[in-house]
């Protein structure tokens, strides 16, 4: 028999939607940030050679600066999501669950 949705449960599955919304909002803005990142690494790689061998310092090329800035941008990305989830997205999680049941 199936369970007929009370006002409770009708604003608990609000809460989760408006949850999975703002989670997949997130997860585009920095999975967008990091594609602009790595591809517009590569394209200056692949289209932009002079410019890349450019050195900065002995040894260190404008090529080796933004590659290892990719790298950085992907942890930083990954510190903000994790901040962002475990400060916010998991406690209203929690309160979904409370409120749900």
């Amino acid at each position: 028999m199936t369970e007929n949705p009370g006002p409770e449960n009708a604003s608990a599955e609000a809460l989760v939607r408006r949850l999975t919304a703002s989670r997949l909002k997130v997860a585009a803005v920095l999975t967008a940030g990091m594609v602009v990142a790595y591809f517009g690494f590569v394209l200056l790689v692949a289209f932009a050679k002079p410019a890349m061998a450019t050195l900065l310092l002995p040894g260190l090329s404008l090529g080796i600066l933004l590659g290892a800035a990719v790298i950085v941008a992907a942890w930083v990305l990954t510190f903000l999501y994790v901040r962002w989830a475990n400060g916010t997205y998991d406690a209203r999680v929690a309160d979904a669950i409370a409120k749900g049941g």
